[in-house]
């Protein structure tokens, strides 16, 4: 079921992709306003509690929809409502068309474009950037989106789902990261602002249901590229910084395409990001996808012999 679901959702996905204003999104960022201006008081307690609101209980409520269609209308209705889930927390085309876009201009020499497109897509100001660092943050920029968008989901759904409860792990996966980087937003603004308590909630539970993901992500881009390196600057990575989840991936990542991505870390000196490791990583990408596909594939087929 697992198989068939992402499969059909990753077709559907690359077909229609959810535009960035689309209902699910506009739902859940009014959700968590709702649930922030209702709950967060300022109290550890209460931030505890009111991120279990926002991220554990959709994805319990998911969990029992799965259910609920298995027991009444059969398999086939699960699995057209974990390929719903699954459309709509998975995001592959939310990053693939700006990371092609950049590349295009710079293939076509205008640097000036490419830096306006990575200025909107990362909310920074890359007006002063040199061609190396705008391959650079679009490398680090893409691998990370690529990971919570797609295989993150991948990861959650496939070990929940393996244990019964359908697509809660992509719902937890997605609300965790879309309540991680809203809250890290709003610092600053006047519009939604979320307690010191509540922000130091998020990240901690962000950083414990990304922690084996992102480990995961890292260890099959070893597979799929250059294993030693990746292995390697993996290793000296987080032994400097050890939780560091997105660097972990990075580290990995510039190991198995053989280029820097972490700015000013003696570790990982390999070469400047050039345009040509934009191909480099849309294969390692694509290998991943493959992979973790044909991992699905063979783990439903035993299941279904034994």
């Amino acid at each position: 079921m697992s198989f068939l679901s992402l499969l059909f959702a990753l077709l559907i996905e690359q077909a229609r992709p959810l535009n960035a204003n689309n209902w699910v999104h506009g739902w859940t960022r009014a959700w968590v306003t709702w649930v922030q201006r209702h709950l967060d008081t300022g109290e550890s307690g209460h931030a505890w509690f009111a991120w279990v609101v926002v991220v554990l209980l959709p994805a319990v409520v998911s969990a029992a929809v799965h259910w609920a269609l298995l027991l009444w209308l059969g398999w086939i209705a699960a699995v057209v409502w974990n390929i719903a889930v699954l459309y709509v927390t998975l995001g592959f085309r939310q990053f693939s068309h700006k990371f092609t876009d950049i590349r295009e201009a710079l293939d076509a020499a205008d640097e000036d474009a490419a830096r306006r497109l990575l200025a909107q897509w990362m909310r920074i100001d890359a007006s002063d950037l040199p061609r190396s660092e705008i391959v650079r943050q679009v490398i680090s920029h893409s691998v990370v989106s690529a990971h919570r968008y797609v295989f993150g989901v991948f990861a959650w759904y496939s070990l929940l789902s393996g244990l019964g409860f359908g697509p809660a792990g992509a719902v937890l996966y997605r609300l965790a990261e879309y309540s991680k980087v809203r809250v890290q937003r709003s610092i600053g603004s006047t519009r939604t602002l979320f307690s010191a308590a509540l922000r130091r909630c998020v990240a901690q539970a962000w950083a414990l249901i990304d922690w084996l993901p992102a480990r995961l992500t890292a260890l099959v881009f070893a597979f799929v590229g250059s294993f030693e390196e990746a292995i390697e600057r993996w290793r000296t990575f987080e032994a400097a910084h050890p939780g560091d989840n997105d660097g972990i991936l990075l580290a990995a990542t510039g190991g198995a395409v053989n280029v820097q991505l972490i700015a000013h870390d003696p570790a990982d000196a390999a070469s400047t990001a050039q345009p040509a490791h934009l191909r480099a990583v849309v294969g390692l990408v694509w290998r991943t996808v493959v992979m973790w596909m044909v991992i699905l594939a063979l783990l439903s087929l035993a299941r279904l012999l034994g």
